[in-house]
């Protein structure tokens, strides 16, 4: 121990710039000795002593220039090396080119090459030096619990985390060895670390090895690969726990910092979004943003992701007061330099809205106010109808009358050939927004399918009947459904919105379908219970309005690209606004009427591809004297209504 400390603090100096000094100056030394069999002739003593004043001075000018003196030798790499042998090729150029030109007469040439060979060898030595030495540096020995580990993935990620946990004392991690699925990497070794195996033979290996814990290091792992994983894990009967993603260890620093458990979201393998930040920022920097539903999910969540593009402020319109409170707090706190406005109201309130509106002025619109579960719009018909469409008609006028320049509706895949309340709401909402193009308002479309860990969502009604001993109840063995976690969805929302042109209906990349009973039982494992043993999973029978497969366009949507690998763009020819604006009305006034076979009837001669669910096929199918003796006040043109918005 004592010759480690002394070796340690003697290189402690020699990596300073004196290091690199004295191997420049060694060098030509070594350099004449050689030439001349350790006997220097005394004539070319003199072009040693040149040697020796000048040739460290311009090598070491040199490798400042390369930034070879500030490499960290902890962290060496094959890159630095390459740096440091054309540092020593540019110095060795330089150097003799200065001894030809002002050096003495007569000075050998092999001298060059020689001193070239040995300043490379010396140097590299050094830095090769720093690292070994770093790497047996006496460190803390505070670990207190060490949990016998191995690290599932033997890549950089992997090797990353090892070295990170060997320089942090306090982690509760002693490294067994590594596992991998690479045939390549099998009987290899990570700084000293062994690959013991395949993924598949975990549990022979924990036994072995008496494991406590495996890390997971493959941030690149798709969902059915985490899943494979994680059943190996349960196999073995040992605790497990994961890194993030690439993406997030840069945004949030140290990768051992950040080890936690496994999430349902790790199991769906969802990529890291990359955002064309210049274009975002151009659209949204030193604007002001309005969001109805502001702190629902995904409201919130779009208020978030848009607060990083720095706005001048952000309009938070919402019905929930104490939701909106939470929110407001939450913003002030981590973006106090964009300026909040919690904003009171329901967007079926014309008056609220436009009082809003003019007082905001804000230039770009979200809409995400919306009723969203399927189960529940199916029981309340009217309440689905103005919340959902009416609300979004009211919403886009006032956008109308105050100059809005974007308009961007949050929509989902049930409005794709609907056959829920829910569904076709939304269809309609997507129509209103695409006919409203060409009324001074940039509007568009973004539809996405179901957002993990949303307000309702399966996934926390599944936590709740594990936590509470099961069943876990799931409608049908076979449905399935579209995935994404809520910041990648606000995320691609806020591309998609910078865009369109207007009119057009963005898709977001929604990955491969998840069938709801694979979900539910990985959320079983992952809360280190076995699925049938521990926790029973039943189904209940698929509910009024559900479909087993989710649809994400309809056979009369044209795929157009987009320059963004997550998001799809569709365009159609829609109704205009003036006949739009007529079935709104009579929409509205059925609702008032409370005339449920009317109001179905209507939404059927809008979307006609809506196919009602068992609960309302009779209603739909009977017909309703008031949709036939109704008809709207007479309409003015959009130019006019804005003309007299604009004297007003």
């Amino acid at each position: 121990m004592i010759q480690r400390k002394f070796a340690h603090t003697m290189f402690l100096h020699l990596r300073r710039p004196a290091g690199l000094i004295s191997v420049f100056l060694a060098a030509p030394i070594v350099a004449f000795l050689l030439r001349f069999d350790f006997d220097i002739p005394g004539p070319y003593r003199q072009h040693l002593v040149f040697a020796m004043l000048v040739w460290p001075l311009l090598q070491a000018l040199t490798f400042w220039a390369f930034g070879t003196t500030r490499v960290s030798w902890r962290y060496i790499s094959v890159p630095d090396l390459i740096r440091l042998v054309c540092a020593n090729l540019a110095a060795s150029g330089v150097l003799t080119g200065v001894t030809m030109f002002a050096g003495p007469e007569g000075f050998p040439r092999s001298i060059y090459l020689i001193d070239l060979l040995i300043t490379l060898v010396l140097s590299s030595a050094l830095l090769l030096l720093g690292r070994v030495v770093q790497e047996l540096s006496p460190r803390p020995t505070s670990r207190t619990t060490g949990h016998r580990t191995l690290i599932y993935g033997a890549g950089d990620a992997g090797v990353s985390l090892l070295r990170e946990i060997r320089q942090n004392a306090a982690l509760p991690y002693d490294l067994i060895g590594f596992l991998d699925d690479d045939p390549m990497k099998q009987r290899t070794s990570m700084q000293g670390i062994k690959v013991l195996g395949y993924g598949r033979d975990l549990p022979i290996v924990a036994t072995k090895h008496s494991i406590d814990i495996v890390l997971l290091a493959i941030p690149s792992a798709t969902g059915s690969e985490m899943t494979r994983i994680l059943q190996h894990c349960h196999k073995a009967g040992v605790a497990f726990k994961t890194i993030p993603s690439f993406g997030e260890i840069l945004e949030n620093g140290s990768l051992a910092g950040q080890i936690r458990d496994v999430a349902v979201e790790d199991l769906l393998g969802r990529t890291t979004v990359n955002l064309h930040h210049d274009e975002i920022r151009s659209r949204i920097e030193g604007g002001t943003v309005l969001v109805t539903g502001a702190a629902g999910s995904i409201g919130s969540e779009l208020c978030r992701q848009i607060a990083r593009f720095k706005p001048k402020a952000i309009v938070g319109y919402e019905i929930s007061e104490t939701a909106l409170f939470h929110l407001d707090r939450e913003l002030r706190a981590k973006y106090p330099d964009v300026t909040f406005f919690p904003e009171l109201g329901n967007v079926q309130d014309e008056r609220r809205l436009s009082d809003v509106f003019a007082a905001r002025r804000p230039t770009i619109v979200y809409h995400a106010a919306a009723y969203k579960h399927v189960p529940m719009m199916e029981l309340h018909l009217f309440q689905a109808i103005e919340n959902n469409i009416l609300g979004t008609w009211k919403v886009a006028q006032a956008a109308q009358r105050h100059g809005i320049a974007n308009l961007v509706l949050i929509s989902t895949d049930k409005a794709v050939n609907p056959v829920n309340v829910m569904g076709v709401t939304k269809r309609v909402a997507e129509l209103i927004i695409h006919t409203m193009q060409g009324s001074g308002t940039n509007c568009v479309s973004v539809r996405f399918g179901n957002v993990l860990g949303s307000n309702g969502s399966v996934i926390p009604l599944f936590k709740e009947q594990i936590a509470a001993g099961g069943p876990v109840t799931v409608t049908h063995p076979d449905m399935e459904r579209y995935f994404m976690t809520i910041p990648e969805a606000a995320q691609l929302v806020v591309q998609a919105s910078v865009m369109g042109k207007g009119g057009e209906i963005f898709v977001l990349d929604m990955g491969e379908p998840v069938k709801i009973f694979d979900l539910a039982t990985n959320l079983i494992l992952l809360s280190g219970l076995q699925p049938e043993k521990d926790i029973r999973i039943t189904f209940s029978g698929v509910r009024p309005g559900e479909k087993l497969f989710e649809e994400l366009r309809t056979d009369k949507e044209d795929t157009l690209p987009t320059f963004h690998e997550k998001i799809k763009v569709f365009s159609r020819n829609g109704a205009g606004w003036l006949s739009m604006s007529e079935h709104l009305k009579i929409l509205q006034h059925l609702c008032d009427s409370r005339d449920a076979r009317g109001v179905l009837l209507k939404l059927k001669e809008i979307v006609p591809e809506y196919t009602p669910s068992a609960n309302w096929e009779h209603v739909a199918s009977s017909t309703s004297s008031q949709v036939k003796t109704f008809r709207p006040a007479p309409l003015r043109s959009k130019v006019a209504t804005a003309e007299d918005s604009a004297r007003s």
